[in-house]
């Protein structure tokens, strides 16, 4: 099979999840209003990290418990592209001896298989990097690793992240994709395989798997998480992002990487949020009952106290997300101009389709796709203005069977090359019971204002 584990646990794989009791503890979930018991792996990466902070839990008992749902899943969901658990577990009984050294100490962390891992193989998706050993970790890697935290194993990515997909289910319905391309890291986020995952978003790579799956998908604004080691794609759009079941999950990774903290007092709003509700110039992509779902959730809001107000966007964004295919398809054939002139029947024929239809635009028509994108830059705190964050669809609807592809990124396409800051809330559910999120934006650099609305608008709509 594609996936190399390595099981060689003994004894340490006879107790997994339930246990004996002695790492069993109580956690308070919004979901029942009450304590339950929650086997490790279940627990969000905050409610995680504390418990090993104060000795309830070990780094090696949520780790085996991550191993165990991993074990009993992975070949129905299919979401890691490298898994070797000695490995896994060694790293976390080391951690389990030393003093907390950051935020994330003790916690497993899942990596997209086009972020660079010293000790694993980074294939990026493709068979031409087939056993591919990196020379050292990504920034964003050893940061986890500097911060405590315990590299669980490398998940499935799109090939090298574009939407050609690769063995990844969606955990809620096998019959349907996960979204691309960071369709391993959201399908093993919301299977409860590990509580924290990267993703990447170029177009909309990230925020429409967290959609598809259930989860929460952050993407920061743009270069708040440094690329060093990541396979480039987009030298202008990439971003790396982060999938947990929390928002402040996905806060307390950014933090962690980037030293960007929200202070406690911030998570509860002060006052009256006020949500600009916009539909984009795309509103018809969605179907009948997404839009409808949309709707009822801005006035949902309206009724737990936001000031919900409807906002279009000039007209000016019409032609943001044509700019934004010119600029991406131009910097695509350039960034991946080694494998395009030395493995070229490699390529899977969709993304050599897009490679030939990047090396047709010119200079010229890439500077005038950028004058597009600058002036629409221009307008947005004219639309932000006298509102703390935009509500927007994250996707047209449910996700799709898995033989039609990863799904349409045109509600992120407006988004992305503006580098905003968004956040995927997963609290709609589709016609067929599948997911569906809505992603809260603020302004350039305000990823503060978007967490905290994006967390009010979790609790207050998941009730």
């Amino acid at each position: 099979m594609a996936l190399r584990m390595v099981w060689a646990l003994g004894d340490a794989f006879a107790d997994m999840c339930n246990g004996d009791g002695k790492y069993a503890f109580y956690v308070r979930t919004r979901e029942h209003g009450r304590d339950i018991m929650a086997d490790p792996n279940t627990l969000s990466a905050i409610d995680a990290a504390t418990a090993i902070r104060t000795g309830q839990l070990t780094s090696e008992r949520l780790v085996e418990a991550c191993l165990a749902r991993i074990d009993e899943r992975e070949n129905t969901v299919g979401a890691w592209a490298y898994i070797n658990p000695d490995q896994a577990l060694t790293e976390a009984r080391a951690r389990d001896k030393q003093e907390p050294k950051g935020l994330l100490h003790g916690v497993p962390v899942g990596i997209k298989d086009v972020i660079d891992t010293a000790d694993m193989p980074t294939e990026y998706g493709s068979p031409i990097y087939k056993d591919h050993q990196p020379a050292c970790d990504a920034a964003c890697v050893a940061q986890v690793r500097e911060s405590g935290g315990v590299i669980l194993g490398k998940t499935v990515s799109t090939e090298f992240a574009t939407r050609y997909a690769g063995k990844t289910r969606n955990p809620h319905n096998t019959d349907h994709t996960p979204g691309g391309s960071s369709s391993g890291s959201g399908a093993a986020v919301a299977d409860c395989m590990v509580p924290l995952a990267f993703g990447t978003q170029t177009t909309g790579s990230h925020i429409r798997p967290a959609s598809y799956c259930g989860i929460v998908g952050y993407k920061p604004s743009f270069n708040m998480i440094d690329r060093a080691g990541l396979k480039q794609l987009s030298q202008s759009f990439d971003t790396l992002g982060v999938h947990g079941r929390t928002v402040k999950d996905t806060a307390l990774v950014v933090a962690a990487l980037s030293d960007f903290h929200v202070p406690e007092s911030a998570w509860e709003i002060a006052g009256r949020p006020k949500i600009a509700f916009c539909r984009t110039p795309v509103w018809d992509e969605a179907d009948a009952k997404t839009q409808a779902l949309v709707e009822e959730a801005a006035s949902r809001l309206g009724g737990h106290g936001a000031e919900v107000v409807e906002v279009t966007l000039p007209a000016a964004f019409d032609e943001l997300a044509e700019a934004h295919t010119t600029i991406s398809e131009f910097e695509f054939c350039r960034a991946l101009s080694y494998e395009r002139t030395n493995f070229l029947e490699m390529l899977s024929e969709h993304l050599r389709g897009r490679l030939e239809h990047g090396m047709g635009w010119t200079r010229t028509e890439y500077e005038a796709a950028w004058q597009k994108v600058a002036h629409c830059a221009g307008l947005m705190e004219d639309v932000f203005n006298g509102y703390d964050v935009i509500l927007a669809p994250s996707v047209p609807g449910e996700a799709p069977r898995f033989e039609e592809g990863t799904g349409s990124p045109i509600f992120s396409q407006f988004w992305t090359p503006l580098g905003l800051p968004c956040v995927n809330v997963p609290v709609l559910e589709g016609p067929t019971d599948l997911p569906i999120g809505i992603q809260l934006l603020a302004p350039l650099g305000e990823d503060a204002r978007a967490l905290t609305h994006a967390d009010w608008v979790h609790r207050k709509l998941s009730g």
